[in-house]
């Protein structure tokens, strides 16, 4: 096993998922990563950090489209929540809540693909609180916040350059904070600071080729896609396990 080309590999089609559907960074690399890295914590750092890159660039470049009344709260409460979830980290075997997040993740793609014009999620208070709860837990224990955030977003945001500059500033800003607390609880090592080195050329490449796929792909098709990866995501926690 070469863990540098690996890591570099991974990069590439992690950040090639995440700049076409606007997430996934990390529910795909992390089905791999722990393997990599020496504990599990240092491979949430990782991905944290590789994801994080990914979102800088690309919030930064449609920052036009940031509406930040849609972003306020669920941001608070996700970094409230996924704090509280890192702290725990070490306590709780991340097996049967892997499986458990698998078919949570395929049961909310096959809702939202048959009822997704039926349902329309409101921008307001109350639904940023719950999308906010599930995102933190999920992000602080698995480095992978993004399923209930997207599903928010998509539904409340008019097109998707909106859906993709607020998915992006969200990610930018909760991986942001995760590292903080990763970083205090001893998960942020130098062998977390080599490995970015390797995925960082990955994640250029990744999002090069993410942004060309992004921009031509129709509107009306792409929610659907969105819900298709979350599907996959989650028949990949399913199996991988």
């Amino acid at each position: 096993m070469n863990i540098p080309i690996d890591i570099f590999l991974l990069s590439i089609l992690a950040s090639f998922i995440q700049r076409t559907t606007g997430f996934g960074f990390g529910i795909f690399i992390m089905t791999v990563l722990p393997l990599l890295m020496p504990s599990y914590g240092e491979a949430t750092t990782l991905s944290g950090l590789l994801a994080m890159t990914t979102s800088a660039v690309v919030s930064f470049r449609m920052r036009r489209y940031i509406v930040w009344r849609h972003l306020r709260v669920i941001l608070l409460v996700f970094i409230m929540l996924s704090t509280a979830a890192i702290f725990c980290l070490k306590s709780i075997d991340d097996v049967v809540l892997r499986r458990v997040l698998g078919v949570v993740l395929i049961l909310t793609s096959i809702y939202f693909s048959f009822f997704s014009t039926r349902i329309k999620l409101k921008a307001n208070v109350r639904t940023q609180v719950g999308a906010g709860i599930l995102s933190g837990l999920m992000g602080g224990f698995f480095g992978m916040q993004g399923p209930p955030a997207v599903v928010y977003f998509i539904q409340a945001e008019r097109d998707k350059e909106h859906y993709m500059a607020l998915a992006q500033t969200y990610f930018l800003l909760g991986n942001l904070s995760m590292l903080v607390f990763r970083a205090y609880n001893g998960y942020l090592t130098l062998a977390v600071g080599h490995a970015y080195l390797y995925g960082i050329g990955g994640v250029v490449l990744g999002m090069l080729i993410g942004g060309y796929v992004f921009r031509h792909l129709p509107s009306r098709l792409f929610r659907y896609v969105v819900y298709a990866y979350i599907g996959i995501s989650g028949v990949i926690f399913l199996f991988t396990t």
